[in-house]
């Protein structure tokens, strides 16, 4: 291990870190427009057994991983076998894919906030506020560019000053205020209806769909399969009890997407009535939906003022989390510098998000696939790449080098209380269903099926 190498002063820092990366769009804007789209409280509890056994197997690997080797995913799997040092090149390739358009939407969030904060709630309630300015150019890239600097800014300062301090400060602040809207939202006439279609599963609703939903957005809410908690695990102490620490992110992770969804389903029920129109309206909940909803609140400016500054704190600690992974990546490889890494991976980061950002306006005709720029890259990175890593660690892991390595690294001051539950999900359950959920969401997205 680099000596060198920054790692979290405390067992809490550690925790709000990682649940920080976890923690982002994916429970905010991602998993609520998800849950009203595939049946509300059939996703929810499809999403919470994935969440329990494939999310804690997984990230139980990934950190254990990065403790054990105290390198980002490229050295972590070469260390571990050279054969399969490919496996972290793959998964390296998926944050420098995901946080140039991450960082489009941190940038959209950013002018949501500001348009609410200038009092301007009625422009951004607009049927056509926000298609019109996404088409844009001056605008859009404004935004991104300020909040990819505010990421870098984070990122420079390193583990202990920077991500560390950042996470203790905005995680604590995201679930008060999580907390505070989720209770304001419930209660308002009629949001009742939208409580119990959010926590009563119907199955009529279920089918493989629903799992390829909540599959995916499981990796993307968790940070898995984008070497983000393999970065993070070899900036964790040994002292740290592992699986406790996973137990313990997972609960923050899904407690903020539940309450995400308790505080967005009801309001849209109030506002609409439970029309299927509004809860379909997927992506677009956030930036279309609820600005209306907020719009037609007594106080709506302030509630929406607040919403917005709490997305983006979610947002932040993710984005910060996939600049530092790709930062860690090329320090590791290269043995740069952590300022000459970051200024790279800026440069990088404004240069593809920029191409992606002008792909709603000036490049709208390029559509590789038939995807929106946007749209391609998250196809990439969460239908095949994700999928693909994930299923190639699980094949590692459980045939290769044995879950015996595994379990060794999460004993190390502890008891693996879940040690067969965690053996049979990794080297039996986990890559069948991964390898079908890799087939069927290829298939769905490129049109070829409808399931």
């Amino acid at each position: 291990m680099d000596k060198k190498r920054g790692n979290f002063s405390s067992k809490i820092g550690f925790v709000l870190a990682a649940a920080g990366s976890a923690v982002g769009l994916g429970n905010l804007w991602r998993f609520p427009y998800l849950a009203a789209k595939y049946g509300g409280g059939i996703f929810l509890l499809v999403y919470l057994i994935l969440a329990v056994t494939f999310g804690f197997a997984l990230m139980t690997t990934e950190i254990a991983i990065g403790r054990r080797t105290g390198l980002s995913a490229v050295g972590a799997f070469k260390a571990l076998d050279k054969r399969f040092s490919f496996i972290g090149y793959l998964g390296c390739i998926v944050p420098f894919i995901i946080t140039p358009y991450y960082c489009v939407i941190g940038g959209w969030v950013a002018k949501y906030l500001f348009e609410f904060a200038s009092g301007r709630v009625a422009e951004a309630a607009g049927d056509t506020f926000f298609t019109g300015y996404i088409s844009q150019t001056g605008g859009p890239l404004l935004w991104f560019a300020l909040y990819v600097i505010l990421n870098a800014v984070v990122v420079l300062a390193g583990v202990q000053k920077g991500i560390e301090k950042a996470s203790k400060i905005l995680m604590p602040v995201l679930i008060v205020l999580s907390i505070g809207i989720t209770l304001f939202c419930i209660t308002r006439p009629g949001a009742m209806e939208g409580v119990k279609y959010y926590l009563l599963p119907d199955f009529s609703r279920f089918s493989i769909t629903t799992v390829l939903a909540a599959m995916g957005q499981m990796f993307y809410s968790m940070s898995l399969a984008m070497g983000i908690m393999i970065t993070y695990g070899s900036y964790m102490k040994k002292d740290n009890h592992l699986e406790k620490s996973v137990r313990q992110i997972e609960i923050f992770d899904t407690g903020i997407a539940f309450l995400a969804g308790l505080m967005i389903i009801p309001s849209v029920f109030v506002f609409s009535g439970g029309d299927e129109a509004a809860l379909n309206k997927g992506a677009g909940l956030m930036f279309m939906t609820l600005p209306k909803v907020f719009n037609d609140m007594t106080l709506g400016g302030v509630l929406g003022t607040v919403f917005f500054i709490l997305v983006l704190f979610a947002a932040l600690t993710s984005s910060i989390s996939l600049m530092e992974t790709t930062v860690s990546i090329l320090r590791d490889k290269f043995g740069w510098k952590r300022s000459s890494a970051t200024l790279a991976v800026t440069v990088f980061i404004l240069a593809l998000g920029s191409f992606v950002s002008l792909g709603y306006g000036v490049l709208d005709s390029l559509r590789p696939l038939g995807f929106q720029l946007l749209d391609f890259f998250d196809f990439v990175s969460n239908s095949i790449l994700m999928p693909v890593v994930a299923l190639l660690t699980c094949i590692f892991i459980g045939y290769i080098i044995k879950p015996k390595v595994i379990e060794d690294e999460v004993s190390i001051n502890g008891e693996f209380k879940a040690k067969k539950f965690y053996e049979v999900i990794i080297k039996y359950i986990a890559p069948i269903c991964l390898l079908a959920i890799l087939i069927f969401s290829i298939l769905e997205n490129l049109g070829m099926i409808s399931v």
